[in-house]
C-alpha cells in the first residue's frame, strides 16, 4: 500500500524476526517490493527478541509466512547494512519522517538503545501491536507482535516516540474482508490483487480456526492504511499503556491522587500513546482495493 501511495516516498524497509525468521521476511519483503515494481532498498535485522528465543506464527501464516505457494527467489539482492543501523541513519537523515511498525519492535527497541534522541526526529510511530483491553490471539491477553518481544515493546512504548498503537481488534469483524470483498480483490485481475490474496490463503484458514470468522482479517494494511491517512481513524484516545498484555489505562487512574506514587516514574516521563479505538472499515478497504488496482 505505501509503495503504490502516490503521496509518499518509502525511504527503507527493514525486518525482524516475527511470523518467520529474520532471513524469509527480508526475502519476503523483497519479492513484494519487486512485484510493485519499487527499488526500495530491503535491510536485515534483528533474528530474535532482546531477551527470549523466537516463537514464529508460521502455523498462522504458513512456513514461508506467504502460504507456501512456492513463490520465486527475489531478483534483487539484501542491503549488507544491519537494519538497526539503516533506522538510525535513515531518520537522522530525514527528519519529521513517519515510522511505520508491522512486527516486533526489537529492531526499533536497538536503535532507540543506541541513539534515544532519535525518538524526537520522528513525527508519527504507527505501530500494529497490541489487544488493548480486548482478547489476544496468542494467549488470551496478547497480541503477537507485543507477545514476542515484549521488553521491546516496552522500550519502545516509553521511549518518546508519538506512538499510535494500532490492535489486532481493528482487523476483526467488519474490518476483515468477507467473501464480497475477497470477490472484488480478484476481479482487479492484476498481479497484486491475485498476491493479496492468494498470499494470505492459510492465513484465512487460520482465521477461522482461531476465531470462528470468515474472512482474511489484515492487521499490517488497517495499519498502514492509517498512516497514509489518519482520517481513517474514527475513535482514539491518548492513554498510557503497559505492553506485554497491553492493558490501556482508559479510566485514567493513573492520574487519580491515591495511584500517584505507583505510576510515578511513567508519569515523569510524560509519555502517552495514541490508541486508536475505532476506524471506518468501509474507507480503509477502498483503500486496499484502490493500491491493488
Amino acid at each position: 500500500m505505501a509503495l503504490r501511495s502516490p503521496k509518499v516516498r518509502v525511504l527503507a524497509i527493514t525486518t525482524v524476526a516475527g511470523n518467520v525468521g529474520v532471513q524469509q521476511a527480508a526475502r519476503n519483503a523483497l519479492y513484494t517490493a519487486e512485484l510493485c515494481g519499487s527499488e526500495v532498498p530491503v535491510f536485515v535485522g534483528a533474528e530474535k527478541p532482546l531477551q527470549r528465543e523466537h516463537q514464529s506464527a508460521d502455523w498462522f501464516h504458513g512456513r514461508d509466512g506467504l502460504g507456501d505457494h512456492g513463490y520465486p527467489a527475489p531478483r534483487r539482492a539484501l542491503e549488507k547494512k544491519h537494519a538497526v543501523d539503516a533506522i538510525v541513519e535513515t531518520i537522522e537523515a530525514n527528519p519529521g519522517l513517519v515510522l511505520v511498525t508491522l512486527g516486533p519492535l526489537t529492531n526499533i527497541a536497538l536503535a532507540l538503545q543506541r541513539k534515544p534522541e532519535i525518538a524526537k526526529s520522528v513525527s508519527r510511530c504507527v505501530i500494529m501491536g497490541g489487544a488493548p483491553c480486548c482478547e489476544g490471539n496468542v494467549t488470551p491477553a496478547a497480541e503477537y507482535n507485543i507477545w514476542c518481544d515484549p521488553e521491546a515493546a516496552r522500550i519502545v512504548i516509553r521511549s518518546g516516540l508519538p506512538v499510535e498503537l494500532v490492535g489486532w481488534h481493528l482487523c476483526r469483524g467488519d474490518a476483515a474482508l468477507n467473501l464480497n470483498d475477497i470477490e472484488r480483490v480478484l476481479s482487479l485481475d492484476t498481479p497484486l490483487a491475485r498476491f493479496a490474496i492468494e498470499c494470505n490463503s492459510r492465513a484465512q484458514e487460520a482465521y477461522f480456526e482461531q476465531t470462528g470468522e470468515h474472512g482474511i482479517s489484515l492487521p499490517d494494511p488497517v495499519a498502514m492504511s492509517i498512516a497514509l491517512d489518519p482520517s481513517v481513524v474514527t475513535s482514539q484516545t491518548e492513554k498510557r499503556a503497559d505492553p506485554g498484555m497491553t492493558v490501556v489505562d482508559r479510566l485514567n487512574v493513573a492520574a487519580n491522587d491515591r495511584n500517584k506514587a505507583v505510576w510515578a516514574p511513567v508519569l515523569s516521563k510524560g509519555v502517552k500513546t495514541k490508541v486508536v479505538w475505532t476506524i471506518d472499515n468501509a474507507r480503509w478497504k477502498q483503500a486496499l482495493f484502490d493500491a491493488l488496482r
